[in-house]
């Protein structure tokens, strides 16, 4: 599908509004009344929040919003959309910035741009059991104004914003259907073919691949080489414990 302007993905429905508590909370209110795939849009958000409930800063002209999706299959396969979205968020800063540079791919859920993080995704979802019912994915994106590093945990990764890397401005409507577009087409790529193709893509870009990093669970800290993604989007590293494949963690460089 061409990834103009004023283009729009067919199936896709959208909500653009002014202000907003949460997209993500937004998103679970219309959940009941969604037919098709909704996207959810907000100029500002009054209390945005990011992993384990953090609290996320949205200064005016950054980017906001939140895709409702009811995928068919288990909250594992449901889960992988974090890689999709990421993907999409990838390619759609290389066509607003006309640049690759400086631009990576953070697991699970970040996008870098100059060492600094410039985007990040939060999954929700409802269901019960091996049947996912409502996924929404969050995205928060630092178009012109990175939040204050007060804003932020002391061993995070310092916000940036586009503006300030790249010196391009973006309007978040402009990025809104970038953005969109980006995602539908990587989605129907999942629909046809799997995780494989998406997997490849992400680790092309992925961030400290071959060193390193710490990855913190709720309960344990492993340190080891960050050597791959699996099938399941699992961070694999090799530490001196051998190989782990680990679920879910914040990882730290």
């Amino acid at each position: 599908m061409p990834l103009t302007g004023d283009s729009w993905p067919e199936g896709y429905g959208r909500l653009q509004l002014n202000e907003v508590d949460s997209t993500l909370d937004e998103a679970a209110r219309q959940a009941p009344k969604a037919a098709t795939p909704l996207w959810v849009f907000a100029r500002r958000q009054t209390t945005a929040r990011g992993r384990r409930g953090r609290p996320w800063s949205m200064p005016e002209g950054n980017f906001a919003a939140t895709l409702l999706l009811r995928p068919a299959g288990p909250p594992t396969q449901a889960a992988l959309r974090s890689f999709i979205m990421s993907l999409a968020l990838y390619r759609a800063f290389v066509e607003v910035t006309g640049r690759e540079k400086g631009l990576a791919l953070k697991w699970p859920n970040d996008v870098l741009l100059n060492g600094g993080k410039v985007a990040g995704i939060l999954l929700e979802s409802t269901g019960a059991g091996q049947q996912t019912g409502f996924l929404s994915i969050g995205v928060g994106v630092n178009l012109v104004a990175a939040p204050p590093a007060s804003d932020v945990e002391a061993t995070a990764l310092k916000p940036v914003s586009i503006l300030s890397e790249t010196s391009v401005r973006v309007l978040p409507e402009t990025f809104f259907e970038v953005l969109a577009c980006h995602f539908a087409n990587l989605e129907q790529q999942f629909q046809q073919y799997g995780f494989e193709p998406i997997r490849t893509g992400w680790l092309a870009h992925a961030a400290r691949i071959g060193e390193v990093i710490t990855a913190r669970t709720t309960r344990e800290e492993y340190s080891g080489t960050f050597e791959d993604v699996d099938a399941e989007g699992h961070l694999v590293l090799r530490g001196p414990r051998g190989v782990m494949s680990i679920a879910a963690a914040d990882v730290y460089f």
